[in-house]
């Protein structure tokens, strides 16, 4: 866990961040990927008591799986895998080495295959794609518990 402070010139802010992360090289470490988001938040619900539904376990290894796939499918060199807690939220981080943004392709049913992104922003909080000085990151946020009314929480339409 990750203990942060501002500096002197502004008020004093304790920030707790759990984290786990992972570099990847090959396809088959796409399931290995997976594993360390499933370890990582069951650790989350049971060393730290924050909730975590069986949907929110699914969709964190679904979105994982997708984002590593597209840095091995797509971009020459290993793939940093982030994963954080913070503030009732999970931030699943890609950074790979090639700058291009990934093209976000609408959806079409008609279309065989190149889902994974449209997939990966329904069922997120909030998708962000940023250029790095070297490769760019893709986050994408999903709030861990479900609406106490059962309603999945995501991107609203």
């Amino acid at each position: 866990m990750e203990q942060t402070t501002s500096g002197p010139d502004g008020p004093s802010l304790l920030r707790n961040v759990i984290s786990a992360s992972g570099a990847f090289e090959g396809s088959e470490d796409i399931a290995v990927a997976r594993d360390l988001a499933r370890g990582f938040l069951t650790d989350v619900q049971a060393v730290h008591g924050l909730p975590v539904s069986g949907r929110v376990l699914g969709t964190v290894q679904l979105v994982v799986s997708e984002l590593v796939t597209n840095a091995r499918k797509y971009a020459p060199g290993p793939c940093l895998l982030t994963l954080e807690v913070d503030g009732g939220a999970i931030e699943v981080s890609v950074w790979d080495g090639n700058p291009t943004p990934p093209a976000i392709l609408g959806p079409d049913p008609t279309r065989i295959g190149q889902h994974g992104l449209e997939l990966v922003m329904a069922v997120s909080q909030s998708f962000t794609v940023c250029r790095e000085p070297v490769g760019k990151r893709i986050t994408a946020t999903i709030v861990l518990a479900d609406d106490p009314g059962g309603d999945v929480v995501g991107r609203q339409p």
